[in-house]
């Protein structure tokens, strides 16, 4: 069984999709089984990760944007894969970097995730986009 997730992105950060991944999977029969998650995208990442305090979120962007600045920061002048932005490269290194598809359990038609855990797309580009992610339930 599969689906799709259209998500419409405001720039860089952690955007919660816990909440739209869990409606769909109520909506079916499935009572046991494994989720995998896949983005169909190469500038961003699905994470999971602490979904009690913001801080964590903003913390894990602050991260990444320091192990990975923008092409036009001194340290970056390596980069050849420039002319669509100066995030774009560094989005694909976070990317590759950080999980593109994540397998959840599921346990009696629900997400076995612990209980500050949230799922995430993890945006790397500034500015807006509509991203995608492909559920596959099995």
């Amino acid at each position: 069984m599969q689906t799709r997730f259209t998500l419409t992105t405001q720039g860089a950060g952690l955007y919660e999709i816990t909440a739209q991944v869990a409606r769909w999977l109520a909506g079916t029969t499935v009572q046991e089984g494994v989720l995998t998650l896949f983005v169909r995208h190469t500038s961003c990442s699905l994470l999971i990760q602490e979904n009690a305090d913001p801080d964590v979120q903003t913390d894990l962007q602050a991260f990444f944007s320091r192990l990975v600045p923008p092409s036009d920061h001194p340290a970056m002048t390596y980069l050849r894969h420039t002319y669509e932005g100066s995030d774009d490269m560094p989005a694909h290194i976070k990317a590759a970097l950080l999980p593109v598809s994540l397998q959840i359990p599921v346990t009696d038609g629900r997400l076995a995730l612990g209980t500050w855990q949230g799922l995430y797309l993890f945006e790397h580009r500034d500015a807006p986009h509509r991203r995608e992610v492909v559920a596959h339930l099995a």
